[in-house]
């Protein structure tokens, strides 16, 4: 999330992880990839509970993201795994972004890095253990 003053505001630890790992990176690809990861988790992650979003929230996040991805310069087995993800987030169910989570982490940290993916699994973790029923 961006607050007033252009700061990434993280909502869990997963989120909070990524954001530290992109505030500590130069801008260049890595950045990016770790910006793109962040993206995917935190629409994965507006799907938990206690407060999900709307599906029409949710519908506006998914496109946001898809233009998102196509103007970052991303690898190419990073990009494949975002795409996907973002096509398994469709349903809008809180069991769709734990599986997404869950099938993110090791592109994470095979691209990105250890850090990255023990961000992503620490937000897999939390969307599996928190969990509710579908929507």
């Amino acid at each position: 999330m961006s607050g007033g003053d252009g700061v990434l505001r993280a909502t869990s630890e997963g989120e909070e992880r990524l954001v530290d790992l992109i505030a500590g990176e130069a801008r260049g690809p890595r950045r990016d990839g770790l910006y793109a990861l962040w993206l995917v988790v935190r629409a994965a992650e507006g799907l938990q509970p206690p407060a999900p979003v709307s599906r029409k929230n949710h519908r506006r996040r998914l496109q946001a993201l898809e233009t998102r991805l196509g103007g970052l310069a991303l690898p190419a087995p990073l990009k494949r795994a975002l795409v996907a993800a973002r096509s398994h987030l469709e349903p809008g169910t809180s069991a769709a972004a734990a599986l997404v989570l869950s099938q993110l982490v090791a592109p994470a940290g095979e691209v990105l890095g250890p850090a990255a993916g023990d961000a992503v699994a620490a937000a897999a973790r939390h969307a599996r253990d928190n969990g509710a029923p579908s929507r």
